[in-house]
């Protein structure tokens, strides 16, 4: 069985940082595209960054470019997000997914939608404060 289960959630200042991190269990991060999205209340969840199964693609999504940076321990079957310069914007519940089926050039072209992940964790809320 599939599992993602994402942590390092939290509360933290405006200008702060915060790692999080996706633990996969039934599935191996270094053979799958992996993405991280996140949702405000309100609002629809949207893509932040994704990492093709090579490792060798990084996507970012315009609003954290420079500030938030994806990456893969193969060793750990673990994916994280490295978040700096946290703005209140930020403030989401984040999570993690995982894409079984997409080649690397069908992944460049759909990295941020949500319909080509076939595996979501549970979420981890972070919260920046002003």
């Amino acid at each position: 069985q599939v599992q993602l289960v994402e942590s390092g959630g939290g509360l933290v200042q405006a200008g702060g940082s915060l790692r999080l991190s996706c633990a996969a269990s039934g599935l191996t991060v270094s053979l799958y595209n992996m993405g991280w999205f996140r949702q405000a209340p309100g609002k629809e969840r949207e893509f932040v960054a994704g990492i093709s199964r090579s490792g060798n693609s990084k996507y970012y999504a315009d609003s954290v470019k420079g500030r938030f940076t994806i990456s893969r321990d193969n060793g750990k079957n673990t994916v994280y997000l490295q978040m700096n310069s946290l703005k209140p914007e930020d403030t989401a519940v984040y999570y993690c997914a995982a894409d079984a089926d997409s080649g690397s050039f069908v992944f460049y072209q759909n990295y941020y939608q949500r319909h080509i992940y076939d595996h979501w964790g549970q979420g981890t809320q972070a919260t920046v404060s002003s």
